[in-house]
């Protein structure tokens, strides 16, 4: 007679080949290497994103479910469904820097369905809603110009204070959290500590607002991302630059 423990183990040798067999599959599909947006200074030297490179698939109808989904829809995790979905380079996802994060997103809009994007802008001479497309394909990037060391960490000098920091991992990154939450998930070592505790007694007792403001200027300065930023033509010939959202529509044409 057959154990509930074998129906268990039966069952986990089934879930088992059909994973491998998913990843088997998804491996037929055509992939790209990519440039991440980082360049791969923002990874300890033995990760292997370190090398700035990222290998993503094309999507296929069914990953066109997962910009459906109510419950990501809800939670506000479509886009980061995705973008795992398609990543076939063998890493962690949460491993992914956020800095990261709009690059790839771009690359996977470029991979699935070209360069041209219809858009909506405001002319700013006239207030008229102007419909343009843009060039996915010359969009610039700001470039991370500090070096970090074999940590992925880099060094933040001032008179007063020598602070080492990181930039945050999709899994620590949160858009709600306060100014000190946000200096205590980027800063690993603060004169020369690096104990939870005189990071926090640093930022309590010794980190003057007026220095925080230095050192967050700093880090937003040096901070690598996709510029949203296009020229366009106004309503008279001339042109005007203006910004333009990422969303889940980011995927429908």
């Amino acid at each position: 007679m057959a154990k509930h423990t074998d129906r268990y183990e039966n069952q986990n040798i089934i879930d088992l080949a059909k994973k491998d067999y998913e990843s088997k599959q998804q491996h037929t599909v055509p992939a790209e290497i990519v440039s991440l947006t980082s360049r791969g200074k923002v990874y300890p030297k033995n990760h292997p994103l370190r090398s700035g490179k990222i290998e993503m698939r094309y999507m296929t109808a069914y990953d066109e479910d997962i910009l459906t989904n109510a419950s990501y829809l809800r939670e506000g995790i479509v886009l980061n469904k995705l973008i795992e979905a398609l990543i076939v380079s063998d890493i962690n996802y949460d491993d992914l820097a956020m800095v990261d994060k709009d690059g790839l997103i771009l690359n996977a809009r470029l991979l699935s369905y070209g360069a041209e994007y219809a858009v909506t802008v405001n002319d700013p001479k006239t207030g008229t809603s102007l419909d343009r497309v843009v060039d996915l394909s010359k969009l610039k990037t700001k470039t991370l110009d500090i070096n970090s060391n074999d940590n992925g960490e880099f060094t933040y000098e001032s008179k007063k204070h020598n602070i080492k920091f990181i930039f945050p991992t999709t899994t620590t990154a949160d858009s709600t959290e306060t100014t000190s939450e946000y200096l205590k998930s980027i800063i690993v070592e603060a004169n020369g500590s690096r104990k939870d505790e005189d990071i926090d007694n640093f930022l309590r007792y010794e980190f003057l607002a007026k220095d925080s403001k230095e050192f967050q200027k700093f880090v937003m300065e040096n901070t690598p991302t996709v510029l949203l930023e296009c020229e366009f033509e106004g309503e008279d010939g001339s042109t005007f630059e203006a910004g333009f959202p990422i969303g889940p529509n980011f995927f429908w044409l």
